[in-house]
């Protein structure tokens, strides 16, 4: 196979896979302007993957078992202020900061009723540099046993795949996803109140909400009026 063969292949599959999946994110727009739009007091679970909660608008785009698959880099076809609580775990570090990452929070923003709750989850960078610097032999062999691959064989290679995972290509999904940005809860607080977020907490793993133990919680709230 000739470079420009395997390039134009490559070009072509990757056009193919977004062409789809931008049919898909229009279906579901079109499905949650008439379903939600009148709609108050949702709970969107966003970016649900296999834990889609009872009771929530689930979403994701790659979820066959979501409520809507949309593309959350775009706008959100729900109305303003019909949001009680938004809830993400391991998406957030996977936007663009601080392009995709803002607007995301504006879009949170948006929909969110005065008084309305966000709550964000995802690893936290803060131990890794700590463990690093520390040459902490023990947490690292922790996270190899638990999530890093076995390529991940020095500490260094495993601070890499905390701040740039990349994950084989599954299914439908894009190519090379990978963790966008690191956050420890300082940057992340700092960035929700830039935002317009207040009363920022950094909380604790809930078992009714969360389903991993370990990683960075923080919630904030839209101002009640």
């Amino acid at each position: 196979m000739t470079l420009m063969v395997w390039f134009l292949k490559k070009q072509w599959k990757r056009f193919w896979t977004e062409y789809r999946l931008d049919r898909r994110h229009n279906r579901s727009v079109r499905l949650a302007r008439a379903r939600y739009a009148s709609q108050k007091d949702l709970k969107l679970n966003l970016a649900c993957g296999p834990n889609p909660k009872k009771g929530w608008v689930n979403v994701d785009l790659f979820a066959e078992q979501a409520d809507l698959q949309l593309d959350l880099c775009h706008l959100w076809p729900f109305a303003d202020q019909s949001a009680t609580y938004i809830y993400s775990e391991h998406f957030f570090e996977h936007l663009e900061y601080p392009g995709s990452a803002m607007r995301y929070l504006k879009e949170s923003w948006r929909i969110l009723q005065p008084g309305g709750r966000i709550r964000l989850v995802m690893p936290d960078a803060e131990p890794a540099l700590i463990a690093y610097g520390k040459k902490d032999a023990e947490f690292f062999r922790r996270q190899r046993e638990k999530w890093h691959p076995a390529w991940c064989d020095t500490w260094m290679h495993q601070v890499n795949y905390i701040f740039r995972q990349r994950e084989e290509h599954k299914g439908d999904g894009p190519p090379g996803e990978e963790h966008q940005y690191a956050y420890d809860y300082e940057t992340l607080a700092s960035i929700l109140q830039k935002a317009g977020f207040v009363d920022i907490v950094r909380s604790k793993f809930d078992p009714a909400m969360d389903t991993r133990e370990g990683d960075l919680y923080v919630e904030g709230s839209k101002p009640a009026v």
